[in-house]
């Protein structure tokens, strides 16, 4: 077959062969983003499919610890109460223990129950797909396609269930954190009361509207700073003390509170959910609800 390659084009390929390694391929893109043949967003994506390929589901996963799980045995009431306050579109259902998973609740099924009173949750469930944590993300994604399922358990290897993953998850490691549930319009407010006296805070809250809403001592605050280092924020002094930008299920402990990550965006932290002891719980009169 008579190759249909320019002289030109041949003898180009042959001073300059195409990478042969990762490292030359993530250079090539590199140099192609600094001569303008790709923006610096097509390269991040690139870049990301690449180390996709070295990740697992158990990498990316949402610990079983820190997932959000709805008892089967719980109220409509509270279960819809739980679904408002997390906003998420899925949930994992237990009944009886919570290694005891069931099924899967989408939040639309249960609008079946405003024409169909009778139905019960466990009508409502779908079932639940188990993956290896050993998984490769590449064929999570793929196995997402195919079977137009969002929501995967991971299982160790001993089949205990080790967290949840989502198609966001998987695909957020190619084009970086993807605005959701979480993103709402800032001027609406900053720390909102939830129904199980947890809070919602958001990272770009000032340290002084913390400090305010939760009646802290400022001083604590002080220990986290050094002469370079001030912060206007309460996800910039989080991240700062943590030594990283922290990752959505990540938690940290500051003045009696638990800080815990439920959305990040673009290198920083979009909104925290805050536990605070019983005997402390503020009265925040200000405050929106969502």
């Amino acid at each position: 077959m008579k190759d249909s390659r320019s002289y030109w084009k041949r003898l180009q390929e042959f001073i300059h062969p195409g990478p042969d390694s990762r490292e030359e391929l993530l250079g090539t893109l590199s140099e192609a983003e600094d001569n303008h043949v790709i923006d610096a967003e097509i390269r991040v994506m690139l870049e990301g499919v690449l180390r996709m390929a070295d990740l697992t589901a158990g990498n990316v996963m949402v610990a079983a610890a820190r997932m959000d799980l709805i008892d089967l045995n719980a109220s409509i009431d509270d279960t819809l109460n739980q679904v408002i306050d997390t906003r998420h579109s899925r949930f994992p259902v237990f009944e009886g223990e919570r290694d005891n998973l069931v099924g899967i609740l989408l939040a639309k099924d249960l609008l079946k129950l405003q024409r169909a009173p009778a139905l019960n949750l466990r009508t409502l469930l779908r079932p639940p797909v188990f993956i290896p944590e050993s998984k490769g993300l590449n064929d999570v994604l793929r196995d997402f396609r195919n079977n137009r399922n969002h929501m995967a358990l991971v299982v160790d290897e001993f089949g205990r269930v080790a967290g949840l993953i989502t198609i966001e998850d998987v695909l957020e490691q190619i084009v970086g954190d993807i605005e959701d549930e979480f993103d709402e319009d800032q001027e609406a407010g900053d720390v909102f009361a939830l129904a199980d006296k947890t809070y919602r805070v958001s990272g770009d809250s000032s340290l002084e509207r913390v400090i305010e809403a939760f009646e802290l001592d400022e001083t604590v605050f002080a220990n986290l700073f050094d002469s370079d280092n001030k912060f206007d924020t309460i996800g910039g002094l989080i991240a700062h003390a943590m030594g990283h930008v922290p990752r959505r299920g990540e938690y940290y402990e500051l003045a009696g509170l638990r800080f815990t990550v439920q959305h990040t965006r673009g290198g920083a932290v979009k909104w925290f959910k805050v536990n605070v002891p019983a005997e402390n719980v503020p009265t925040i009169a200000s405050q929106n609800k969502p």
